[in-house]
């Protein structure tokens, strides 16, 4: 497509308003829209070509705050591997693993984070469950702990920088109050699922321990349940960003990065296939990977969204979400 990614920030519509036939080719003034972009508009747009007639940059309100996702606005903070480099480096990510009968997402999570560049990556989880994580993991290391204060004291060491808390961990007050003592420890986070839906009925709570580095990464039935924002992906990532005071990436076919500063990337593509079990959990791996490394936690979430959509070209028909973790590196040297 030939679509300069600074897209204008005013209003064109997302929702087809009476019938409307998909077009072959669309061509738009000065800078793409919203609409070229979110759904279900793009499927009507075809190829997008933006024409220049001459309008300056700065006539537009607050240029440079919303782009298509896109690997030049955030490729330069990409962590890198050097000849001084070694595991203790590049973090040491923690994955807060289900009980037996849900290990699944903390172990696609905790290979994607390995995968995304993390030095190392320790599942934690309960005692009960430690057999069915250490016989399925290998280079991504296993710690068992039984109550708030084993797990306090994993939190403890500075090396471990950075957690992932949600996927298959059951929601109620015990994730709750994990969630909060690792916010209170300031460490890089990505809360999912069941760590969404553990504050559903006090919100605000969540959202007044935000200190740090924090991503959210819900999809729309999680998201209503933390917030009330109505309108397209786009307003509503922003309203909640700006509420919360995290990085929100809201998922979705049209997924949207947005933070609390106006800031906001959509990502312009993602295969279908990804619409499957798991996946969501690989994407949380994915921006913990990165974040453990020290990139800024607004361009991790972007280049995790990326990526995700990336592996998942790659793998193409038939994706299972065990399989997007193995296609990474591919995505990763495609970037160099």
């Amino acid at each position: 497509m030939s679509v300069r990614c600074w897209i204008a920030g005013i209003a064109c519509a997302v929702a087809v308003l009476g019938a409307a036939a998909p077009a072959a080719l669309t061509v738009t003034f000065h800078r793409a829209k919203p609409g070229h972009f979110l759904l279900p508009g793009r499927d009507y747009v075809g190829e997008l070509v933006v024409a220049d007639i001459g309008i300056p940059d700065h006539a537009m309100e607050a240029p440079g705050r919303l782009f298509a996702n896109h690997p030049w606005l955030w490729h330069p903070l990409l962590p890198r591997r050097t000849s001084a480099s070694h595991k203790y480096a590049h973090g040491h990510a923690l994955v807060l693993g289900g009980g037996m009968a849900s290990s699944g997402a903390g172990r696609m999570a905790a290979r994607a984070a390995l995968r995304a560049g993390a030095g190392l990556v320790t599942v934690i989880c309960p005692q009960d469950a430690l057999v069915v994580y250490a016989a399925q993991l290998t280079a991504i290391m296993v710690a068992p702990f039984g109550d708030d204060r084993e797990f306090a004291q994993i939190l403890a060491d500075p090396r471990r920088n950075g957690m992932l808390l949600g996927p298959g961990a059951g929601s109620g007050e015990v994730l709750r109050r994990r969630v909060l003592r690792v916010l209170e420890a300031k460490k890089a986070c990505v809360l999912d699922a069941d760590a969404l839906t553990s504050f559903q009925d006090q919100p605000q709570a969540l959202f007044d321990a935000i200190a740090g580095p924090c991503v959210l990464t819900p999809h729309d039935g999680e998201y209503q349940r933390l917030f009330a924002h109505e309108g397209d992906r786009l307003t509503r990532a922003r309203a909640a960003a700006t509420q919360s005071g995290a990085v929100m990436l809201l998922k979705g076919g049209d997924t949207v990065i947005a933070a609390a500063d106006g800031r906001a990337f959509i990502q312009p593509y993602a295969p279908p296939a990804l619409a499957t079990a798991g996946s969501g959990d690989v994407l949380g791996g994915i921006v913990l990977g990165l974040l453990v490394q020290g990139m800024p936690h607004f361009e991790a979430a972007a280049a995790a969204v990326w990526l995700h959509a990336r592996a998942g070209c790659l793998v193409g028909t038939g994706l299972i979400a065990e399989d997007l973790p193995e296609v990474l590196p591919a995505a990763l040297v495609e970037l160099e």
